[in-house]
């Protein structure tokens, strides 16, 4: 399992990044959408700084994963993938990573409009965008649930296309971002 992507398959690092993110995605989608119902209650606090704190990590993580990402070279896309697909995976990737910055940063903005600290696990002390300002708290709020919204509907169709490949077309796009390398057809 080569740490680095080849032309067959993704990189252990590129896929550790990818489904460590994924799943920190879908805690916050759990815990985003549990604190909708809650009240103003020291559980909520707490879920909220959660909440902020996977949020900021996820920020983390998604920086050095475009980092590593531009050191790389991306597997070679299978041959009868047709080039408007390709141009449309590439668009989808782009807008993902743009959501996965953009998000933790509309929840940072609104988190500090509304006064609040930021404290990841409770250790660090993040500085805030500005101070508390009762304009930009309802609008960052707005932004993030927007983009978040957006997140998903790109999710469900990165999701659908992978598994579109997997079961339809048969080809290797899923199981290189699985495993790495695609299963071997054929003799040797």
């Amino acid at each position: 399992m080569p740490l680095r992507s080849t032309d067959a398959g993704w990189g252990a690092l590129v896929r550790a990044f990818h489904w460590l993110i994924a799943l920190m995605i879908l805690v916050q989608a759990i815990i985003g959408l549990s604190m909708v119902g809650m009240g103003v209650t020291p559980a909520k606090v707490r879920v909220f700084a959660l909440h902020k704190s996977i949020g900021m990590t996820i920020l983390a993580l998604v920086l050095l994963r475009i980092a590593w990402r531009s050191s790389e070279r991306r597997p070679v896309d299978p041959p009868a993938m047709p080039r408007w697909q390709r141009r449309a995976a590439r668009a989808v990737h782009l807008a993902l990573y743009g959501l996965i910055l953009a998000i933790p940063c509309s929840g940072w903005w609104f988190n500090s409009a509304s006064g609040a600290p930021l404290v990841w696990f409770g250790w660090l002390r993040l500085p805030g965008l500005g101070g508390y300002d009762p304009f930009w708290k309802p609008r960052a709020l707005l932004l993030h649930q927007s983009l978040v919204a957006l997140l998903a509907a790109l999710l469900v169709l990165h999701v659908g296309a992978a598994l579109w490949h997997h079961f339809r077309q048969r080809d290797d796009v899923l199981r290189r971002m699985l495993r790495g390398a695609p299963k071997q057809h054929g003799g040797a």
